[in-house]
């Protein structure tokens, strides 16, 4: 009769400490959104003000933000909510009743487990299909609203043997300013050059080139073709490429990654940073692990130590020093000066190694 009591004694073990952990993350992480969200209106209220948007705006630009700083904060909501968790647990003598009754640390780590893989989940999603579709709108939504768009930024792209120049984009990303491309044959060579002042979108014509001028390259010279009043332009591209093209490192998904990868999309980003990047997403649910793993050694404070404790600390530093770690070696990734698994798992490997010997030490006590 004990063996068959046990097993729901255990789901209820689990479900109240999987209830439990994801409370304090949700907690956690609200408060960092929001502070977050005050520093980003802080900054943009001016801004937003200045194109007449008014209120509407402000809370448009909030609302379009959240998931990015959802997705950001989740491994520091996870450390802190973990390591509140414990702490309280342990400062309430929680732990040590479950110790009595047997449970290991091991076993803890195993039922918490769960809920940090639901949490990792959810931010594997975020990052992957919510962030970049908000991202867009927002940068479509401010491009639209920009007084000045003629002041943005140029970029360029390839598109198969077409190398691309764009000087500003407007509208949303439906009408582009200064549009220049090079035109290369099989072998690499330049074919020709064409020039258009402007180019805008319909989806009835698609994209339309406006006065263009037009050189053709031979071998050894270069002849002015006959300007054009306009010509359609056959790229696969839309107005909402243009707006991922013209910003600065913007959120991919993986399907759009793994498309650049392959070529089907233009891409002004480097293979090791999208692969980077790709690697590092549908890593984030082990990341979260090795944060909950750090986050264990304060179920060794003694309950009449209370909050005189430096253990929530040291676990506290050693977490964001994992977070630091991490994003120094996706930065390196992303220059290329390390292959992306070099950037992204030697990080999950020491700390781990770290964390598991810290509780080790702790259990030999």
């Amino acid at each position: 009769m004990s063996a068959p009591a046990n097993k729901p004694s255990r789901f209820v073990l689990l479900r109240y400490l999987s209830g439990v952990l994801l409370n304090r993350v949700l907690l956690c992480g609200a408060v960092l959104v929001g502070l977050l969200e005050i520093l980003a209106l802080l900054e943009q209220t001016t801004p937003i003000l200045q194109r007449h948007l008014g209120v509407s705006g402000i809370l448009t630009y909030a609302a379009m933000r959240l998931p990015f700083l959802l997705a950001g904060t989740l491994p520091l909501s996870l450390l802190i909510g973990a390591l509140v968790t414990l702490t309280q647990m342990t400062l309430a003598s929680e732990m040590a009743i479950l110790q009595a009754s047997g449970l290991s640390v091991v076993g803890l780590y195993k039922r918490l487990i769960p809920a940090t893989l639901i949490i990792g989940v959810l931010g594997v999603t975020l990052d992957d299909q919510v962030t970049p579709r908000s991202e867009q709108a927002l940068a479509a939504w401010w491009n639209r609203t920009d007084p000045h768009p003629e002041n943005g930024h140029s970029f360029w792209f390839h598109e198969g043997l077409t190398l691309t120049r764009v000087n500003y984009v407007a509208d949303g990303g439906n009408f582009l300013g200064g549009v220049t491309l090079y035109s290369r044959n099989e072998k690499g060579l330049l074919q020709d050059v064409i020039r258009a002042e402007r180019a805008d979108y319909s989806k009835a014509r698609g994209w339309i080139l406006h006065d263009l001028k037009v050189v053709h390259v031979k071998t050894a010279t270069a002849e002015n073709m006959p300007d054009e009043a306009e010509r359609a332009w056959p790229t696969s591209l839309h107005p909402w490429d243009f707006i991922r093209l013209s910003a600065e490192n913007p959120p991919l998904s993986s399907g759009t990654i793994l498309g650049m990868l392959r070529g089907h999309l233009p891409s002004d980003s480097s293979p090791g940073f999208l692969q980077a990047g790709l690697l590092e997403r549908f890593l984030r649910p082990l990341s979260l692990l090795v944060l909950l793993l750090i986050a264990l050694p304060v179920i060794y404070i003694p309950p009449r130590t209370g909050t005189r404790s430096w253990t929530p600390v040291w676990c506290l530093g050693a977490g964001l020093l994992f977070v630091i770690v991490q994003g120094m070696l996706r930065a390196m990734g992303n220059a290329g000066l390390l292959p992306p698994p070099v950037a992204t798992i030697p990080g999950l490997i020491i700390f781990t190694l770290g964390a598991v010997t810290v509780l080790l030490r702790n259990e030999a006590k």
